[in-house]
């Protein structure tokens, strides 16, 4: 009988891609796999996938009754299904975890996706940080087989717990789809003569530097592309509005992958911005910095330190000294007039998306994964 892996994550499986490629590679390796979610009111159902999914509806969305209901109910579906292996992804889904294993016994593994006890969300709510830091500092000293998103974050969670982590980073896998339709800039509204600067994901939220490069982009000769959602979009288009930007900045919304992909084929950069106004964004390492590399497309970050870590290793692209609008403006206009840099640095993005890419980071959860079945 196959030794069974039971996944669990708190959203709705929908696209989370770092729980998916993770499912998929523990499937690969002869593993009986569940990935546990739950399932919202507006969730779309799930694309088929190579290994077994359970969605929990729930009574509650959100609060502290929704993280109490979801942990007993998983508990309880942790105690009633055969598993050899629990896999708990952040700090959300840990506790359940942690005391099936308790009572059932089996491994335990977990996965930390960010520097949990500083996200924006917890940092204005002591009350509710406290609690989060109680089970925390409960269960953490006790685990074995423990992976994280980067090394700060790993080292700080060894300083803290005694806890030797593995760097599991999350970079997407390689994309080899050539259906991709090509546009040119004309067909998607673009100008033909200006560059492109794009800023994509589900996550354009406020103290992620969107807000000073829309101002920035008074003295900037190019285009920002936003391709995406996020709760700081009304703000933006109201500054646009007021700037008199409505040639320079152009939003989007969401979009599919594939169209998404014919905007990032005529982009000449991508940037990533966020600001260092708690630990948690000091210490992150966006998924959109890969998506670029991956996309062959330069980087214009902020200086966050594993961001600054991987485009100083690689040479893909440009960090930026601070978020001041006119010094931004500055630095980022000489950096896309500066044709032979910008060159090299598209280069250099097909170098490292040789090296940062799931088929090889993926040898870390193997490696740990080895010692738990063998």
């Amino acid at each position: 009988m196959r030794k069974k892996v039971i996944v669990s994550v708190i959203n709705d499986l929908v696209s989370d891609q770092r729980v998916h490629r993770t499912c998929s590679t523990l499937h690969e390796m002869g593993l009986d796999v569940c990935l546990v979610g739950r399932k919202m009111r507006e969730s779309v159902e799930l694309t088929p996938r190579m290994y077994k999914t359970h969605r929990m509806k729930l009574f509650f969305e959100k609060g502290a009754l929704f993280y109490a209901e979801y942990n007993f109910r998983l508990f309880l579906y942790l105690i009633f299904h055969r598993y050899s292996i629990l896999h708990s992804n952040d700090l959300d889904t840990l506790l359940a975890n942690y005391l099936a294993k308790k009572c059932k016994g089996g491994e335990l593994v977990y996965d930390s996706h960010e520097y949990f006890l500083e996200v924006p969300e917890l940092v204005s709510r002591p009350k509710v940080k406290n609690a989060w830091g109680r089970i925390e500092r409960f269960i953490f000293p006790t685990l074995k087989h423990v992976f994280t998103v980067n090394k700060s974050i790993a080292d700080i969670y060894e300083e803290q717990y005694g806890v030797a982590l593995k760097i599991m980073r999350n970079v997407p896998v390689t994309q080899y789809n050539t259906e991709i339709t090509i546009k040119v800039k004309a067909e998607l509204g673009l100008p033909n003569d200006k560059k492109i600067i794009l800023l994509q994901g589900a996550g354009i939220n406020v103290d992620r530097g969107s807000e000073e490069i829309v101002e920035a982009m008074q003295w900037i000769d190019a285009v920002f592309l936003i391709v995406g959602t996020g709760d700081v979009l009304p703000q933006l288009k109201e500054m646009v509005k007021t700037l008199g930007l409505e040639r320079k900045v152009i939003f989007t919304g969401r979009v599919p992958f594939q169209e998404l992909m014919t905007y990032t084929a005529v982009a000449d950069v991508g940037v990533t911005l966020d600001k260092d106004t708690n630990l948690n964004y000091k210490y992150s390492l966006p998924n959109k910095l890969f998506d670029y590399i991956h996309s062959d497309l330069p980087v214009i970050a902020s200086d966050l330190i594993e961001v600054k870590r991987i485009i100083s290793k690689y040479n893909v692209g440009l960090v930026l000294t601070n978020h001041n609008p006119k010094e931004m403006a500055k630095e980022i206009s000489g950096f896309l007039q500066n044709e032979t840099l910008l060159s090299q640095t598209k280069i250099n993005t097909l170098k490292a998306k040789s090296l940062l890419n799931w088929e090889v980071e993926k040898q870390v959860l193997i490696k740990e994964y080895e010692l738990l079945i063998d």
